[in-house]
């Protein structure tokens, strides 16, 4: 693509005095990888691409499934049934051909947790259960990088920065994850569709912002509850 059609592409980006030419540089220079392209996972690889974030990974080792789709919204239709991780590369490909996108479907666990984050700038947990959050978290603070973490739950979600410039990690917030009968999850409870893409926005914002040097304020959890439109920050 010639420089001309690159600046027109991102001039809306461009053109924030924040971010001008050299952040947009940064934002096509840098790494990030997306653990989960599921509800969260979707709108941060959504936004990311859009961006023009140069390396995006995605992990993911699911199939997309019907009941997928009222939130997942980088799949459709016409991938159910094949990966996630070969649906999100379609998708960021008709989105962004600038993108380098490199899947990997593998679910994360300690044997290769290391090997695979190892390579990326910042992590994005997008993950649904306790027990990868956690060696996401741990392993981020072992390679020092950069957690973005998200939860959803029915019509409440939840969304953090960790481990970034000296700033504290998951453990810090909740030291040992909850007993597993005591969790409740989407499967049984269910999660309106719209929930996902603000608390995966509001990631990939966050994303962008420590791609481009822009202000995070340290170890606060932000708390959303769409029920009764509340939103509450806690700082730990």
């Amino acid at each position: 693509m010639k420089s001309e059609d690159r600046f027109a592409r991102y001039s809306r980006q461009i053109f924030i005095e924040e971010i001008g030419l050299e952040g947009q540089r940064k934002i096509m220079n840098s790494k990030v990888l997306v653990i989960g392209a599921g509800g969260i996972g979707s709108p941060v690889i959504q936004y990311l691409a859009a961006a023009g974030v140069g390396t995006l990974g995605v992990a993911d080792f699911d199939e997309v499934e019907l009941h997928n789709l009222n939130r997942q919204i980088i799949h459709n239709e016409n991938t159910v049934g094949i990966s996630k991780v070969k649906s999100a590369a379609l998708f960021v490909r008709k989105l962004n051909h600038q993108v380098k996108f490199i899947g990997i479907e593998q679910k994360i666990d300690r044997s290769n947790a290391e090997e695979i984050m190892s390579d990326y700038d910042i992590v994005v947990d997008g993950s649904d259960n306790f027990a990868t959050r956690y060696l996401i978290n741990d392993t981020c603070v072992k390679l020092e990088k950069p957690l973005v973490y998200g939860s959803i739950l029915g019509f409440s979600g939840q969304t953090a920065v960790f481990n970034y410039k000296g700033s504290k990690n998951l453990r810090d917030l909740f030291p040992e994850p909850p007993v597993a009968e005591d969790i409740p999850d989407c499967d049984s409870l269910g999660v309106l569709g719209a929930l996902p893409g603000m608390i995966g926005s509001m990631m990939a914002m966050q994303v962008l912002k420590m791609i481009t040097d822009l202000p995070i304020p340290p170890d606060q959890l932000s708390l959303i509850d769409t029920l009764h439109w509340r939103f509450q920050i806690i700082d730990f």
